[in-house]
């Protein structure tokens, strides 16, 4: 049969057969296939490994990627390939400098290497979605993060957080994993609206905002010096009052932003108030509301404030993936800002998730690191409200580290060193740390010792109102109970006993 005139290879410029339809012919169609060999597929045996499937489970992608590669013998070119992510992207995410947290990323990453579906809590596109739902939203549609950041849902979002509209607290579902990675995420790149208001209501002074400000600053100091007790009432109060003069109020857009600014400060700190509290799942739902608020403000050290507390509720309840997760994405955020000291609150937060998780290389990593910028000092541009940090709390948060990493001594000797650098008026977190000391003395042994520094932290939580520092107490005492019948630590128990019975 004769070739078909004017049709010819693209690649040859041979005569291409009429009964050919392709633009190639065919021995050029098998040269390509031989030049550009098919990328190879992970195994499906390597889906059954318990050691896969646990880091899946908890989003530690570094060591998913590390432990898929070698389970398959690929290479870091071969994912690359496979997932779109760069090889050197690929090597930082394994070594753990760097995070995968963009949605996006994660479904290539996942989709590229064919995860099994029941694997993963997020579904993927063009596969059958048989995966593990996200963790339930919470009842507004107001909190979903992918909506707009609107100033609108914004105000409507602290109204739920003070039970003002139609979520009841104890409707609000914990956000963890995927979820809380979504919140972060939208925080961090959705576009802001400009917000001001031009109504008939009262005209927002600086006077006012100076005024609403300094409430809650007062409020934070009364919370360090003698704990939480009824501050989250009078904390969720002020942040009603605040969602009132957004939504009703007749203001600018510097004045808008202001008013934001310091609704996302009272979020956050109210958020606190409440996690010190005991009240986890309301505390959580406050810091996601600040989230929102600071995004509006425009002010990222703001919501690196929120997420630093959505770091110490993550891996105070189980989720320490999820606080070094929230810490890195506040640095990512502001580190062009030149802020030393939030910079090394961040990373000591970030720190205490990786000793929960047992990966003592990176604590340590992040603890010289936040000592580092602690030793600078202050820069011009760290906020405010973040007086706190100082060589003590950087001492003390390296002997938390050290207790969560199975190493007593070297506990005993940071949260030592803890307790002669503190500032002298923050007495809840010096009777925290005595809390850890006497912890750490149990383990090693030295009871009596132990005894002694757990009667001077109770000395301070007699006159402390906070749930948080009764529950250490209550664990220290658990480890007293557990080594044995002693008379110092029998009255260390009856004391303990008295102040947990305390109303908080």
């Amino acid at each position: 049969m004769a070739a078909e005139v004017g049709r010819r290879c693209v690649q040859c410029d041979g005569l291409l057969s009429r009964y050919n339809d392709a633009d190639r012919c065919a021995a050029c169609t098998r040269l390509e296939a031989a030049l550009v060999p098919e990328l190879p597929r992970v195994p499906s045996r390597v889906w059954r490994d318990p050691a896969v499937q646990g880091a899946l489970a908890a989003w530690d992608f570094g060591l998913a990627s590390r432990l898929i590669r070698q389970r398959s013998s690929l290479r870091q070119e071969d994912l690359a390939g496979l997932t779109g992510l760069s090889q050197a992207f690929l090597s930082m995410l394994e070594s753990g400098s760097r995070r995968l947290t963009n949605i996006d990323k994660i479904i290539a990453f996942l989709g590229g290497l064919e995860v099994p579906s029941h694997l993963v809590q997020v579904p993927i596109p063009g596969r059958p979605s048989r995966a593990v739902p996200l963790p339930p939203r919470p009842q507004s549609e107001d909190q979903d993060p992918a909506l707009p950041w609107t100033a609108g849902r914004m105000v409507a979002t602290l109204n739920d957080a003070v039970g003002g509209r139609s979520v009841e607290r104890r409707s609000f579902l914990a956000v963890s994993g995927m979820a809380l990675t979504a919140y972060v995420h939208h925080w961090s790149t959705a576009d802001a609206e400009p917000l001001e208001r031009a109504v008939d209501g009262s005209s927002v002074s600086a006077a006012l905002v100076l005024h609403l400000q300094g409430t809650i600053d007062h409020l934070r100091t009364m919370d360090a010096s003698a704990g939480s007790g009824s501050l989250a009432q009078l904390g969720s109060a002020h942040l009603a009052l605040l969602s009132t003069t957004l939504k009703h109020g007749t203001y600018g857009a510097a004045i808008g932003r202001q008013l934001a600014g310091i609704a996302a400060d009272t979020a956050a700190q109210t958020g606190w108030f409440y996690f010190d509290s005991g009240q986890h799942d309301l505390a959580q739902q406050y810091l996601l509301a600040s989230l929102r608020a600071a995004h509006a403000s425009g002010d990222p050290r703001l919501g690196a404030a929120a997420l630093s507390y959505l770091a110490i509720h993550s891996y105070s309840t189980g989720h320490p993936r999820d606080a070094v997760s929230a810490a890195q994405a506040a640095r990512e955020k502001t580190k062009s800002l030149g802020t030393t000291a939030l910079h090394a609150m961040l990373l000591t937060r970030q720190a205490r998730g990786h000793a929960k998780l047992g990966e003592e290389q990176a604590a340590w990593r992040a603890l010289e690191q936040a000592a580092e910028l602690c030793a600078k000092g202050r820069s011009e541009q760290d906020p405010h409200w973040l007086y706190w940090i100082n060589e003590g709390e950087i001492h003390g948060q390296a002997g938390s580290c050290h207790l969560d990493l199975d190493n007593p001594i070297k506990a005993m000797e940071s949260l030592g060193a803890a307790q002669a650098a503190l500032n002298p008026a923050d007495r809840r977190t010096r009777a925290l740390f005595l809390t850890r000391a006497a912890t750490a003395q149990v383990r090693t042994g030295d009871i009596e010792a132990a005894c002694a520094t757990a009667h001077e932290a109770i000395s301070h939580a007699e006159h402390l109102q906070s749930a948080r520092l009764k529950d250490h107490l209550t664990s220290l005492t658990t480890e007293l109970r557990t080594a044995g019948p002693n008379a110092y630590a029998h009255d260390v128990i009856e004391r303990a006993a008295t102040v947990s019975r305390t109303e908080t």
